[in-house]
């Protein structure tokens, strides 16, 4: 790649005009009009949630548009198609785990199991007809900024190929939990049982119910209790002959959400009876009353004023997280009451929501069931024939899944280079640092969706990823705009937000000592997983940017800060074509209220 040196543009303040000892000069106007937009390539990477969206959201706001999103798995939805594990499902609202403009009602739990999540994706993809922009088994495996020409040079690879790509504009969608591996223990290449981690379980053309039916005579042992784990113990207990769940810590569960009160006045369910259901499986007649859009909007929308205002709970010692942390306690002591050895090592010693909050249905009954064992005891290692603790117990088993997580350490499996040949990954050495979680200093044009920084200790995930691909789509519209070779945030600006960062989490329970990815795996440091402050905060944060925040340079030579201006008039002025009064479509028009004495 070239240096850096630019021929045109210079990120150095230059003068405002072309003046001449102090008398204006005329420059020559540019020859197209104000909003004869020039051509602009934008590539994404990932096909989840965001990547989904940049799919609708680019094509709908930006014109002249070349879009082109990769994915390196084989079908849509990142995480939802990727993951097939036992039990997988939506640990948050179904009806709230979706965009805003779409209305999904039917469905079939309160906790939405994968394949419904991930088909939901799927028809969002062909209503939009976005697979004419995807393209699936494509991995990006190393892209670079050009700054001679202001663009990334991506290489790609597929089945076939490798070859390379270039872009405008880089948008990265892809999530921090994706890359996985086995374990570290000893052993466990000699293990001849069935073994798999939970993020690489695939049962090929069945479902994970109909390979479980080979599974009803095994003993199957589970490694871990993060959300996956209480999910797979959750799901395999009544279908296997035994279960052996490896617990190395703690960890808190609430009640389901489903038994919310705010649920059950609204669905008209009796406290006992939602109780007794901890997925919130629907009934036929409730997905059929989801049918009326104006209640489906209206549960949606009280579900999700409710879970917006539990923000509290992450502040240290405030009433709410202390009333929270009573409620988990008793719920989990009083659903353990027939195993308080088990109890009292797996309710924690730390705060609440310290590590993630989940509401595991299903897991506290499984785990106490006659056919399932608990084992706190370490585990040592792995024989031929099952698993040996550190007090000394071998436990015989057909099958294991580790459950063990990601790699959330935000060094990333290839190479992003920036200006002057940096490297993300020694750029985010020893932690990871961003400008709003949107950007980083030295890598124009480059704007990220799920980065660090970006997920929730409370409140609702979505809107907050539909207000960064906005983020996007609005600095690309000011590019195209505006005629910009490239816009980067400020070095002050990343300082900024590094500042906030550090001086927020220490009142939060985020800083207590616990395991956690949002720490970069450890029991403490800095907090990397997530936004500082709540999920309302990260709109406000996201839907108005700071353009006042970067450094931009100009595709063209003219020494005119308003050279986007062009020649005067507008495309339908130019070509008499198209409508020359559209400020009087109601899309334009802002009716202001009137008064009401």
């Amino acid at each position: 790649m070239p240096d850096g040196s630019s021929s045109k543009g210079s990120r150095a303040e230059v003068p405002a005009d072309n003046s001449e000892q102090g008398v204006p000069q005329p420059f020559k106007l540019g020859d197209f009009a104000i909003d004869e937009y020039r051509p602009i390539k934008v590539i994404v990477i990932g096909a989840g949630y965001s990547g989904i969206l940049a799919g609708i959201r680019f094509p709908q706001k930006i014109s002249n548009l070349d879009l082109t999103i990769y994915e390196q798995g084989a079908g849509v939805g990142g995480t939802w198609y990727n993951n097939k594990f036992p039990g997988i499902a939506c640990d948050v609202p179904a009806h709230c785990y979706q965009y805003s403009f779409e209305d999904k009602g039917d469905w079939s739990s309160f906790c939405a199991p994968g394949h419904e999540i991930q088909q939901n994706l799927q028809d969002i993809v062909d209503r939009y007809k976005l697979m004419r922009y995807i393209r699936l088994k494509h991995e990006m495996i190393h892209a670079a900024y050009d700054e001679p020409t202001g663009k990334w040079h991506l290489r790609i690879c597929n089945p076939e190929r490798e070859f390379e790509d270039t872009a405008d504009v880089l948008v990265t969608a892809f999530g921090v939990l994706t890359r996985w591996k086995l374990p570290d223990i000893e052993g466990i290449e000699s293990y001849k049982g069935e073994l798999h981690h939970t993020a690489g379980y695939d049962p090929g053309e069945r479902t994970w119910m109909e390979a479980a039916e080979e599974w009803k005579d095994k003993r199957v042992g589970v490694i871990g209790v993060g959300a996956t784990a209480l999910q797979v113990v959750s799901a395999l207990q009544p279908r296997v002959a035994k279960i052996v769940n490896y617990v190395r810590g703690q960890t808190w569960l609430s009640p389901a959400f489903a038994n919310n009160p705010v649920v059950s006045k609204m669905l008209g369910r009796s406290p006992e009876a939602s109780a007794k259901d901890e997925l919130g499986t629907f009934s036929p007649e409730e997905i059929e009353r989801f049918k009326d859009k104006e209640f489906y909007r209206e549960f949606r929308r009280a579900l999700e004023n409710e879970i917006n205002s539990m923000h509290s709970y992450t502040q240290t010692g405030s009433e709410l997280q202390i009333a929270l942390e009573e409620l988990c306690r008793t719920h989990m002591a009083t659903k353990l009451a027939q195993r308080p050895d088990i109890a009292e090592r797996l309710i924690p010693k730390f705060p609440i929501s310290c590590r993630r909050l989940t509401f595991g249905p299903g897991y506290l009954d499984a785990v106490i069931a006659d056919n399932a064992e608990y084992i706190s005891s370490p585990v040592k290692r792995f024989t031929e024939t099952g698993i040996e603790t550190e007090d000394g117990e071998h436990k015989e088993l057909d099958l294991v899944f580790c459950a063990t997580g990601y790699d959330a350490s935000w060094q990333l499996p290839f190479k992003i280079i920036g200006r002057s040949g940096v490297d993300l990954n020694e750029k985010w050495k020893p932690h990871p640092t961003s400008y709003l979680t949107m950007c980083v200093d030295g890598f124009p044009n480059m704007f990220m969706c799920s980065g660090p920084n970006s997920f929730l200790g409370a409140g609702m995930l979505m809107p907050v990823i539909e207000h960064a691909v906005s983020y996007a789509v609005q600095a690309t519209a000011k590019m195209q705009r505006e005629r910009l070779k490239s816009m980067e945030v400020k070095p002050e600006a990343v300082k900024a937000f590094d500042e906030y960062i550090d001086s927020y989490f220490p009142k939060t329970v985020f800083s207590a000592k616990c395991r956690s990815w949002y720490k970069l795996d450890k029991e403490e440091g800095r907090v990397v997983g997530l936004w500082p402050g709540s999920g309302l905060h990260a709109l406000r944060a996201l839907r108005h940017p700071r353009w006042e925040d970067y450094n931009y340079e100009r595709e063209n030579d003219e020494n005119n800060l308003l050279y986007w201006l062009g020649d005067g008039q507008t495309w339908n002025e130019k070509t008499l074509t198209g409508d020359r009064a559209w400020y009087l479509s109601e899309e334009f028009i802002d009716r202001p209220p009137i008064p009401v004495d």
